[in-house]
């Protein structure tokens, strides 16, 4: 038998109308409460008792209608509204009149707007300190794969064997590259990228991971199928060359001072800046792709709360037009624009960049490997983390200096192919989030932490596996 499916109401339209009877309860209730706060200050407790009273059961009428899914009758709202009515012109006969009533709102708003700005400003620092937090499932995860990674001495060899795989430097196949320590996020990514691609057999995936997580990734990664597609672990450790006296940013990484300027008591810093991420090596690691992988001519680059659901194959035959970059920009907004990254106030940058110039997103990037090289863009990379010693250019993180080292070497893609904001816009049109190519939860609300937003999680979680036996002991218990 069909279902048949009820159309619920949106009380949020319901209100903004101006014929419903929500919306004329919404505002004798929101002019009721003026009076409650007035008659309170003139010690008419009685009335501003009454006023609440009928506040309370506007209020419960309101949440009826919304939990039903049906509008509010006449019969329902015509006993509270001439109630209301009746106090309120109770309320004017007392002589609380408009100037009275303006006076004692504009400082009563005044102390609110002081309340919600001190509120916002916690609520910033919380949320930060929850997006900092690594999950305690992600946590039992990485133990259970690591031991099994040291208990196991074939699955070592096995990885030992895939490192000397010619499939890692042929140039006839689709490479792509993640430089992660979350190993369930990074399974997504991998997982989302294989299950829609044509070819999955010709993909090769690159993962760089930190020492802590490698043993764990491996694991992960050598004992669960990905459709043929070829997928190689490396430990940034092992990366002897990535030193003090060769890359900029390790020394400004391991500076004391670097991390008492974001970490310690400094007003000037944002709470958003202090994300530990800032100063991981790992996200800087996009700079040095061509000489991590010398041999190749072409790469995808992509973050690790990205989910692909489309082919991503096609980005290897687009035409950069002797760029380097193949990005989104992200100008549909002002404050997308080089001005809001840089500090155009110093004559440095001022003299060498447009303010106007439009900004671009990293997680979903198509790299022209050879065109790099030729235009040596890592060198360019060095340059300015040195400039910005003193932290005057910009703030933090890899985008400010991504846009000064890609600089008139960036193909703008078409916008479908990285949809980015899932990890703090909960506005975004699902048409836009159904033709993307690739979805980025870029922000705070990580879709494997439990600040996520529901509406979006579904898209992450459909690459989980959940039926491992690791993942219903550490995720879902």
């Amino acid at each position: 038998m069909e279902r048949v499916v009820h159309e619920k109401l949106n009380l949020t339209e319901e209100i903004l109308s101006a014929t419903s009877l929500s919306r004329q309860l919404a505002e004798q209730m929101t002019l009721a409460k003026a009076y409650v706060v007035i008659a309170k200050e003139h010690n008419n407790f009685h009335l501003a008792w009454e006023l609440s009273s009928m506040i309370r059961s506007c209020q419960l009428l309101l949440s009826k209608a919304a939990m039903r899914g049906k509008p509010i009758t006449l019969e329902e709202a015509e006993p509270i509204i001439c109630r209301l009515s009746s106090l309120i012109y109770k309320a004017e006969d007392a002589h609380y009149d408009i100037a009275t009533t303006i006076v004692t709102m504009k400082s009563h708003i005044q102390a609110l707007e002081e309340r919600a700005n001190a509120a916002t400003v916690q609520s910033t620092v919380f949320g930060q300190l929850v997006a900092e937090a690594f999950p305690k499932s992600l946590h039992c995860l990485i133990l259970k794969l690591s031991a099994d990674w040291l208990k196991r001495p074939p699955l070592q060899d096995l990885g030992n064997e895939r490192r000397n795989s010619p499939r890692l430097v042929d140039n006839n196949l689709y490479h792509f590259c993640i430089f992660s320590d979350n190993v369930l996020a990074t399974s997504v990514v991998i997982n989302s990228t294989i299950s829609n691609a044509d070819h999955s057999k010709q993909i090769v995936f690159h993962i760089i991971t930190n020492g802590v997580s490698y043993g764990a990734m491996q694991a992960w990664f050598l004992s669960n199928d990905f459709k043929g597609a070829t997928i190689e672990v490396q430990n940034i450790e092992e990366f002897s060359w990535l030193n003090v006296s060769y890359a900029p940013i390790v020394k400004q990484l391991l500076d004391v001072d670097s991390r008492t300027y974001y970490f310690g008591e400094n007003p000037d810093v944002e709470p958003k800046l202090r994300n530990p991420k800032y100063i991981s090596l790992l996200n800087h690691l996009r700079f040095y792709i061509p000489e991590i992988y010398p041999q190749l001519e072409k790469i995808v680059f992509l973050d690790d709360d990205v989910v692909v659901q489309k082919d991503l194959t096609p980005l290897f035959s687009l035409d950069l037009h002797g760029n380097v970059n193949g990005a989104v920009e992200t100008c549909l907004e002002a404050y997308h624009r080089y001005y809001k990254y840089l500090n155009f106030s110093n004559p440095i940058i001022s003299s060498k960049f447009d303010p106007q110039a439009c900004g671009w997103a990293f997680g979903m990037n198509v790299f022209d490997l050879i065109a790099w090289r030729k235009a040596n863009v890592t060198a360019r990379y060095h340059y300015w983390q040195e400039q910005n010693s003193d932290k005057t250019l910009w703030k933090l993180g890899t985008l400010p200096v991504g846009l000064l080292a890609f600089y008139g070497l960036t193909e703008p893609l078409d916008r479908r192919w990285h949809v980015l904001g899932l990890g703090y816009d909960l506005n975004i049109d699902n048409r836009l989030i159904e033709s993307a190519a690739v979805i980025h939860f870029n922000g705070n609300m990580k879709p494997w932490l439990k600040l996520a937003i529901g509406r979006y999680k579904p898209l992450w979680e459909r690459y989980i596996n959940l039926s491992h036996p690791y993942l219903q002991e550490c995720v879902t218990s």
